[in-house]
């Protein structure tokens, strides 16, 4: 069974359904009886760390930087 929720009770309840997501739990996000977005955990194999920007500055980069820094490659 799907896990169907109207997008106003997802907006105001976004930690209610962030912890239950953490847990495991998949959501269809329905707008006028529609589905508008379906939510589900990361699947964290999924992930892969390409470059650690907190090892060029503490607390990581300004995004405008980074991007300033990769159109110089150019």
């Amino acid at each position: 069974m799907k896990n169907l929720i109207n997008l106003k009770e997802f907006r105001e309840n976004v930690s209610k359904y962030e912890s239950r997501i953490q847990k495991g739990d998949s959501f269809i996000v329905m707008r006028r009886s529609k589905p508008l977005f379906r939510i589900s955990p990361v699947e964290e194999d999924g992930w892969e760390t390409v470059i650690d920007f907190t090892k060029f500055r503490k607390g990581g980069m300004p995004v405008d930087e980074v991007i300033k820094a990769l159109e110089a490659i150019d």
